[in-house]
């Protein structure tokens, strides 16, 4: 269990984000690059998104959450926070990996963008083929 001076630290990834998230007691209050939560995300789904491990766990109202989000776009970095988020929470406290994993929010999400290759406009799409 964490003390009211400790901070824990986590990291995140999804596709090409990678969110580091500091955990530590508190009122409830998330910010995501100096912004509050529903500034940062304004799509409800998105904030949904970063809620679940909190509401699975019943820790919304006794964390504050600090995140520095980098890298992809709002919904691959919503998804790296909140796998940042669980880890961090399993880190606070052992018990809650069974229930955090079952849902699958300690999983990291291993889909990425195809590489472009040459000879071609993008990772498979060719040029218009002209027999003549």
């Amino acid at each position: 269990m964490i003390t009211v001076s400790d901070q824990i630290q986590a990291t995140g990834r999804r596709k090409r984000a990678i969110a580091r998230v500091k955990l530590s007691l508190g009122q409830g209050v998330i910010n995501i690059n100096g912004k509050p939560l529903v500034e940062y995300f304004p799509r409800p789904q998105l904030q949904a998104v970063v809620r679940q491990p909190l509401e699975l766990t019943a820790a919304s109202a006794r964390v504050d959450i600090t995140v520095k989000a980098i890298g992809g776009g709002m919904t691959g970095q919503a998804g790296a926070v909140r796998h940042g988020i669980a880890r961090a929470l399993v880190e606070m406290d052992e018990s809650l990996r069974a229930a955090l994993r079952k849902e699958g929010f300690l999983t990291r999400d291993p889909r990425e963008k195809e590489s472009k290759k040459y000879g071609r406009k993008k990772a498979r799409k060719r040029f218009q083929f002209s027999k003549r």
